[in-house]
């Protein structure tokens, strides 16, 4: 807002960004979320956005997970991580692989990634989950249940060929294959 003779005046709203990179503070530790000592598979965890144009240079991808044994914000382990996205729509955390985590029904949520993205053009920040393909687990989750099975492979890193402890994850914010987001 801006004042005219005291009184306020709306201005006109504006989309978000591009502006993270402008205003994140250059911290690539943020990226690295295993410290030495921290019990766990270690993994890169490569994420990717794109929109329907291609790679999205200016996001901001925030991630949360549970540290091996499948328990949150420990104190030898808190399990977040930012990084701005690169020229190719591209970040890397190195982080370890998360354990299931524990539901108050005894069951079990498989080992995920939680993700939090904002990027320019999104009015709100929007979340979405990494699982690892492959695990057995997958098919006890009860989040992943609540998807349409055509829209799952959405949900799921993969590993490239010759590169065992790197997973990449894709996020398409619209057009074919775009990845599932949950509302909290």
């Amino acid at each position: 807002m801006t004042r005219d003779a005291g009184r306020p005046v709306a201005t006109p709203s504006q989309t978000v960004g591009p502006f993270f990179h402008f205003g994140l503070t250059a911290n690539a530790a943020l990226g690295t979320l295993a410290k030495d000592g921290v019990r766990g598979e270690r993994i890169g965890l490569r994420i990717r956005v794109l929109d329907r144009d291609g790679p999205v240079p200016d996001a901001m991808v925030e991630i949360y997970h549970a540290d091996a044994e499948g328990q949150y914000g420990q104190a030898h382990f808190d399990g977040f991580g930012r990084l701005p996205t690169d020229g190719d729509g591209t970040c890397v955390f190195e982080t370890i692989r998360p354990g299931a985590v524990s539901t108050r029904a005894d069951g079990a949520q498989a080992p995920h990634v939680n993700v939090c993205l904002f990027a320019r053009g999104l009015l709100r920040h929007v979340y979405t989950r990494i699982y690892f393909s492959g695990d057995a687990a997958l098919d006890e989750d009860p989040l992943i249940a609540l998807v349409p099975p055509a829209r799952r492979s959405t949900l799921l890193a993969s590993q490239p060929s010759g590169e065992p402890a790197v997973w990449e994850f894709t996020i398409r914010l619209q057009g074919e294959g775009e990845t599932v987001f949950f509302a909290l």
